[in-house]
């Protein structure tokens, strides 16, 4: 029996025994998930995800102390502490620590938005932004001032806020040196500098600067505080007035009805149009 044979029958028999194993499909997911229903193609897979459920978070940050189920969550977190961000936008020049956050930024530049609000109509590439966005229809605010009690429906209003009470103002005027706690309040200050008066009295003509001057001055005219819209320039005696009429510029429709799915921009409309529903 030459040397050649054997090879050739051990290589035969090599695969007729693999043959007679049980052969799995490429990418088929035969281990589910108890829990949730999840399948994975490999025990292994199955095993880190139940991780996940049992509460376990084995490897914890040295730096902040934040603790995670599998080690590649704690190594992906690490990054942000590094500060490498090596996932560049193309578009902008943006970057990002994560592959997943750079995936959903480059949504802003698709223009999809494909998350939308039931009450107004406003779309969203994100679905956090549609979450965030609803807490304002909910008129939930969870978030107060622990100095003031002023609410926020969100954590990142009441942390701006903030900043007025710890007296730290990082955003400063390189042309007079005044600093302000927060950069819109420095952009609207650097208009100053500019010598565009883009805020104008209706009453006498006067123009300002500043918003803020402008009303302070409109006072002189009416004899009371006024709200003045940005965009139209109409005046309101209340800061609730204008909150309503803000709407008129913008596609958000707050006020829906009960009796039909119809919404609308204003509380006046809304129940001029529930008349055409009560017949009167």
């Amino acid at each position: 029996m030459t040397s050649t044979w054997k090879d050739q029958h051990g290589a035969r028999s090599q695969r007729s025994q693999e043959a007679d194993k049980p052969h799995r499909r490429k990418g088929k997911k035969t281990y589910s998930c108890d829990e949730c229903g999840k399948s994975f193609t490999e025990a292994g897979g199955l095993k880190t995800h139940q991780l996940i459920h049992s509460g376990v978070k084995a490897y914890s940050c040295d730096l902040c102390g934040k603790s995670f189920t599998q080690a590649g969550h704690l190594k992906r977190h690490q990054l942000i502490h590094s500060g490498v961000k090596a996932y560049i936008c193309d578009l902008c020049g943006k970057s990002f620590t994560e592959a997943g956050s750079l995936k959903k930024h480059q949504l802003i530049h698709s223009g999809v938005k494909a998350y939308s609000c039931d009450l107004c109509g406003k779309s969203f590439t994100q679905a956090g932004g549609l979450k965030r966005h609803k807490l304002f229809h909910s008129g939930v605010k969870p978030y107060s001032c622990d100095l003031c009690g002023k609410f926020f429906t969100q954590a990142g209003g009441l942390k701006k806020h903030q900043l007025i009470h710890s007296g730290f103002k990082a955003h400063s005027c390189e042309l007079c040196g005044k600093a302000f706690a927060q950069n819109g309040d420095l952009q609207r200050h650097l208009v100053t500098h500019s010598g565009i008066r883009a805020y104008s009295c209706d009453f006498c003509g006067k123009s300002f600067s500043d918003k803020h001057y402008r009303n302070i001055h409109l006072r002189i005219h009416t004899g009371n505080d006024v709200y003045c819209c940005d965009q139209c320039g109409k005046l309101f005696t209340t800061d609730a007035q204008l909150k309503i009429h803000m709407f008129s510029h913008t596609e958000e429709r707050p006020y829906k009805c009960d009796l039909c799915e119809k919404t609308f921009k204003s509380s006046n409309q809304l129940n001029f149009h529930q008349q055409i529903h009560t017949r009167k």
